[in-house]
C-alpha cells in the first residue's frame, strides 16, 4: 500500500482579501499545474499573481523532491484561508467610530503525483 506524496508551499499573511482570492483558488483546483499556471497568467487580477507564485513554488518544491516533470503534477490542496487583520477607526459624525478592517490571506496550493501511484500499483 502506496501513499500519495503531497509537494505543498504557502504564502501567509498576504495583503489581500480571502474573498478575492477564492474564486481564483476553484479555478485552478483538479487541473495539472501547467494548465493552473497558463490560467492564471492571463487573469487580470492582482491575487492571481500571488497564488501563481504560491503555484510556481509548490512545483519547484516538487523537483526539489525529486519529481521529473513538475507541470504533470494536479493541484489537489488550493485553499484561501483568512488571515490576521488590522483593525482601525474611522471617525464618524456626531462621536461615533467605524471600524475598517484590513483582512489578510493564507493561501495554501498542494500538488500530488498521480502518475507515480499509478506506477506504483502496477
Amino acid at each position: 500500500m502506496s501513499t500519495i506524496t503531497e509537494y505543498t508551499a504557502s504564502h501567509r499573511f498576504a495583503r489581500i482579501s480571502v474573498r478575492k482570492v477564492r474564486p481564483l483558488l476553484d479555478l485552478i483546483r483538479g487541473k495539472y499545474a501547467d494548465d493552473a499556471i497558463d490560467i492564471l497568467k492571463y487573469m487580470p487580477h492582482r491575487g492571481a499573481r500571488m497564488i501563481e507564485q504560491v503555484l510556481k513554488s509548490a512545483m519547484a518544491n516538487a523537483e526539489d523532491r525529486g519529481v521529473r516533470n513538475a507541470g504533470d503534477l494536479v493541484v489537489t490542496d488550493a485553499r484561501g484561508d483568512g488571515g490576521p487583520m488590522f483593525k482601525r477607526l474611522m471617525p464618524r459624525a456626531r462621536g461615533m467610530a467605524y471600524m475598517i478592517r484590513r483582512r489578510s490571506a493564507h493561501i495554501v496550493i498542494g500538488l500530488e503525483d498521480f502518475a507515480a501511484k499509478a506506477g506504483d500499483e502496477e
